[in-house]
């Protein structure tokens, strides 16, 4: 039998062959869907990423909810073993390069309600493949009550994400095709 880390191993490589067939600009079509079936608090902080290689670009949609009047935050990569840091992004702020290709803004430090996930691949029941480092799995426990919704192109869905205790689930996931909201297990 397979050990979860090597199950992990094989399907990153085949969640990034697939999502390298996919269109980023598939974005502006997640963005409405979000808008339109995702119900959001008013104002509530929003935390979002900018995207990297070729994940799915959600900036669409953090422009649409900052002009909602949502802040919008980003996260900073801190030292491994730590949670992530968010700080706050508006449309035309400076950009700081990041290690692993992520791009963060230099703004305050704040607090999500509601956070917009990167991925490499999900399944229905809030399973999440990332990229390995934890950082969303240490993060999304710190912050009782902020729903987590994942964003990733419909193809990056797997029947089932390999995945153990230390890895937390989505609410929902956002893809171009529509709003996931996830069973229990």
């Amino acid at each position: 039998m397979i050990d979860i880390q090597e199950r992990k191993r094989i399907a990153r490589i085949e969640a990034i062959a697939l999502r390298d067939g996919c269109d980023p600009a598939l974005g502006a079509a997640l963005a409405a869907r979000v808008l339109a079936d995702l119900p959001l608090p008013a104002g509530a902080a929003i935390s979002g990423f900018w995207p990297m290689s070729r994940e799915i670009d959600i900036r669409p949609l953090l422009h649409a909810l900052h002009q909602c009047g949502h802040p919008i935050l980003l996260p900073e990569t801190p030292k491994r073993g730590n949670p992530l840091i968010f700080r706050h992004w508006h449309p035309g702020a400076p950009m700081i390069a990041e290690r692993f290709g992520t791009f963060r803004p230099d703004g305050p430090i704040g607090l999500p309600e509601v956070l917009f996930v990167p991925l490499l691949a999900f399944d229905r029941t809030g399973r999440r493949l990332g990229y390995g480092g934890g950082f969303y799995d240490r993060t999304l426990p710190t912050l009782p009550g902020a729903r987590a919704i994942g964003c990733a192109y419909a193809a990056q869905e797997m029947d089932e994400v390999p995945a153990d205790a230390y890895d937390a689930r989505l609410d929902a996931i956002a893809t171009e095709r529509g709003i996931i909201f996830c069973e229990s297990p």
